[in-house]
């Protein structure tokens, strides 16, 4: 089933469906903007249609929260993860279109590239070591392999057309920056801002789901369910999405490294500073009345982007190995990556333990999965006061906490050794045979219709005459705060 996942389509649904605020004062996109999407973190999307000495708005937070990337997307969470998980197993060659396209509507060339003062690139926080591009999907072609990759990497404004571009080692931009060094040539890149959804998702998929003879590309049409279309560069032999906002052609130099970060990380600490790489940029085009996507380097929509990739995943391999597993949930608090919620099926006493071999299964097809909690399936893993009931009345310590020691997380973690901690696992599932004796209460199913429930304006409302009017709610509100201030 082909579904619509560009970029302008999720932000007019977002806009349908009351999920996008608009900023009307003009703010500055150096430290102004971010503050204001990390006010409203995990929130609406946010436009600022005013940026000051810029004419392209900034759109930020656009997929912060689960109700957020399921409007986007048109679709609830396990329609998400279907879609994703297409995109794995289903994936469709991208096509070139032919003519003109809508990205290459305003391009600027060579020396007129001026990265500061034609985008609105921001500076995240005042402790960031300069302005920052967040949301850039990188497309390179390998030179080895010619297999194309699409990924996340910042980076740092460092001059006129001038970026120091942030690559991780075992990565696989790295692994191909890395293969045009060893010649001494540089590698052509694409840096696509404001893309379609899919391609979004495709690049946040991990190594170990995409191996380096996967192209995200490929991917991105699986989970929409029709071909990516490409466009050719105009200045570099990149691949671009044709509809993408804006797009930065370039090549990262082979022998040349600048001084990049501090910047505020995901896991909420700022980075280290360190040499990176320079990727100089050769062209800027974008289409006719773009908007500049930004991230949150230590915002929600940074995490977001990888929860329902990785969810899909673990499904994927826990339903193999434990088919009474039913859904998964990693949840805010964890950054949609480091806590997770498992609900299985018991449905017989054959099924007991189970669901512990899930936890062994979750912990290793999700390498930086540290806390997980496992429960029945009446609990909804998407619910925190339905996972917490079912810790306060079906988990018991002395028998149900499972501790695995020294296995390996994140590095970023600072708590751990290099990234080595203990994992935990919870097991609030109640024994099959005990099933009866844990049984909820009952209630009648009785269906209210929108014309038999009204909300209440006034204690005109109540059974007696009201004596205590709005006026007077106000004044003691503001009689309290006066006597506890």
């Amino acid at each position: 089933m082909a579904i619509d996942t560009s970029f302008r389509t999720a932000l007019e649904r977002l806009a349908a469906a009351g999920r996008l605020d608009v900023v009307d004062r003009e703010l500055d996109p150096v430290d102004e903007i971010a503050a204001v999407m990390k006010q409203r973190d995990g929130d609406r999307a946010v436009l600022f249609p005013r940026v000051r000495q810029a004419a392209i708005p900034v759109v930020g937070n656009v997929l912060s929260s689960p109700q957020n990337c399921q409007v986007a997307f048109g679709l609830d969470r396990h329609g998400i993860r279907a879609a994703l998980t297409r995109g794995l197993s289903d994936p469709i060659d991208p096509v070139m279109i032919g003519g003109s396209a809508p990205v290459h509507e305003r391009v600027i060339v060579g020396d007129e590239v001026d990265l500061l003062s034609q985008l609105p690139v921001l500076r995240h926080a005042p402790e960031d070591a300069g302005r920052f591009i967040t949301a850039g999907v990188v497309i390179v072609v390998d030179p080895v392999t010619g297999v194309p990759n699409a990924s996340y990497h910042r980076l740092q404004v460092v001059g006129r057309n001038r970026t120091g571009i942030k690559l991780d080692y075992g990565r696989h931009l790295r692994l191909a920056f890395e293969r045009a060094q060893s010649s001494g040539r540089p590698l052509p890149v694409a840096v696509c801002l404001g893309t379609d959804l899919s391609l979004m998702h495709a690049a946040a998929f991990m190594g170990s789901q995409m191996p380096a003879d996967a192209s995200e590309l490929a991917a991105a049409g699986g989970i929409r369910g029709r071909a990516l279309e490409l466009a050719a560069g105009m200045t570099q032999p990149v691949l671009v999405p044709a509809d993408a906002e804006i797009v930065l052609e370039g090549y990262i130099l082979p022998d040349v490294t600048v001084d990049e970060g501090p910047f505020g990380e995901f896991v909420g600490y700022p980075s280290d500073r360190g040499p990176a790489p320079v990727l100089e940029v050769s062209a800027i085009t974008m289409r006719e009345h773009p908007v500049y996507h930004a991230i949150s380097g230590a915002g929600r929509e940074t995490v977001m982007l990888r929860k329902y990739v990785l969810e899909s995943s673990a499904l994927r391999a826990l339903r193999q190995a434990v088919p009474i597993v039913s859904d998964i949930d990693l949840t805010s608090g964890g950054l949609h990556r480091f806590h997770a919620i498992i609900q299985v099926a018991k449905g017989s006493a054959r099924d007991e333990g189970l669901q512990r071999n899930a936890m062994l299964v979750a912990f290793g097809a999700l390498k930086d999965l540290d806390h997980l909690v496992v429960v029945d399936d009446d609990i909804d893993v998407s619910d925190p006061f339905e996972v917490e009931y079912a810790l306060a009345t079906r988990f018991e310590a002395s028998r149900d906490l499972v501790l695995i020691e020294g296995a390996r997380g994140h590095e970023y973690i600072r708590v751990s050794q290099g990234g080595r901690r203990t994992k935990v696992g919870l097991d609030a599932t109640i024994p099959f045979e005990e099933r009866e004796r844990f049984r909820r209460v009952r209630f009648a199913q009785v269906e209210l219709a929108p014309g038999e429930i009204h909300l209440a304006t006034t204690g005109s409302e109540l059974p007696w005459s009201p004596t205590v009017s709005v006026d007077d709610n106000r004044d003691a509100e503001l009689h309290a705060a006066v006597e506890v201030g």
